[in-house]
């Protein structure tokens, strides 16, 4: 009984070290008292590292903030998504003052008017200068919150680019204010919106009637997704919700997978490689960061490579794998199958064995290069 304690002790610190998540009051002088806020970093954060995080803020974050931690730490354990800085504020207490919105323009107002500027002016910035967070910011919300987070969209530069909206207790007129506003955004902005069929039957109704009239926006920077979930209600719809709406915002970020390169890698109409150069632009220009170039591009590119005979993109990934991984064996084993593609076995032979004196890699190791080696040497 003792060693299972202490195994479930030692369970229990190793996830907390490794998520990193951080709880502690937050003294705001807009709403002039003290609010509980929950901090997620990355796994292995480190403040020296240059790299920079998205910013997920998560309201009604005393039942939110777990589900959507835990998805954001599993997405970006496989590369589906970035890793991000996430933060919860506790309202539970507060959420109906919080939220608040007047009778007449439907606006916040009083104790909403406060909560609104608190996180834009107080909140977001004390993360930003304690974090290293990116530009790219993602604001989430549930029923009274999920309407709450679409004020922030009418300001003249709204402070986030994502906007995820989980069975919204829509304010009046917002419907018509949303689809007026996305269809004149003029920065790529991602915005999603669920409900589920045993949903509370009025919100599900005015959110169906708010998806008919988003859908019909013709915005090119508008980045619009709908669910309507079967067999879930107002509460377990957030958990179907939340790794949808991440799937969506980070569509773009993803590895290159079999529809991918098919429907764009292999009909692109520059070369293999110029696909894979415009990809991680598109990325840093959506998302304000860069992204390190993944194995798995490196191997979709030198397929369609070879598919289209197109022997340079080899040259170019072994330069770029040189550049991003230089201890590891990638760079040579592209190399050695430009110059395979280009008759020059000698020369092929010659790359392929310097790779064995370097650091194996996800795809290619010691038993791929002798493969390599062993079928030239048949053909010597």
């Amino acid at each position: 009984m003792i060693k299972n304690f202490t195994l479930l002790i030692i369970l229990v610190l190793s996830f907390k070290v490794s998520s990193q998540v951080i709880y502690e009051p937050f003294q705001s002088s807009k709403l002039g008292e003290s609010r509980d806020i929950k901090i997620q970093l990355p796994r292995n954060y480190d403040p020296e590292e240059k790299t920079t995080y998205p910013l997920i803020i998560v309201l009604d974050g005393d039942y939110l903030f777990e589900p959507v931690i835990g998805n954001v730490d599993y997405q970006s354990y496989w590369g589906e998504m970035p890793k991000c800085i996430v933060v919860g504020i506790n309202q539970s207490s507060t959420r109906h003052k919080d939220f608040h919105y007047d009778d007449e323009q439907f606006f916040p107002s009083q104790d909403g008017a406060d909560f609104f500027e608190f996180l834009g002016m107080e909140l977001v910035p004390y993360i930003e200068g304690k974090y290293k967070v990116s530009n790219f910011r993602i604001v989430m919300g549930h029923d009274m919150s999920a309407n709450f987070l679409n004020y922030y969209l009418f300001k003249d530069k709204p402070m986030y680019r994502a906007f995820v909206s989980f069975s919204p207790d829509l304010a009046p007129e917002m419907k018509t204010r949303l689809q007026q506003k996305l269809s004149v955004l003029d920065v790529d902005t991602f915005y999603y919106l669920s409900t589920a069929d045993n949903d509370v039957s009025s919100l599900n109704k005015s959110i169906l009637e708010t998806d008919a009239l988003l859908k019909t926006i013709e915005n090119p920077k508008l980045h619009y997704r709908f669910d309507n979930f079967n067999d879930a209600d107002h509460y377990s719809m957030v958990g179907l919700g939340i790794p949808k709406a991440l799937n969506q915002i980070f569509d773009l970020y993803k590895p290159i997978n079999l529809k991918e390169y098919n429907e764009k890698v292999l009909t692109y109409e520059g070369s293999p490689y110029q696909y894979l150069e415009k990809k991680y632009k598109d990325i840093e220009f959506f998302y304000g960061f860069e992204k390190k170039v993944v194995e798995n591009d490196f191997k979709a590119i030198a397929a369609a490579s070879n598919k289209k005979d197109d022997i340079e993109s080899l040259k170019e990934l072994s330069r770029l794998a040189k550049k991003e991984y230089p201890d590891s064996m990638i760079s040579a084993y592209y190399l050695g199958m430009y110059y395979e593609k280009d008759n020059n076995l000698k020369k092929a032979l010659q790359y392929y064995n310097s790779g064995l004196l370097l650091e194996p890699s996800e795809f290619i190791d010691k038993e791929v290069l002798l493969d390599k080696i062993y079928a030239i040497k048949d053909q010597q």
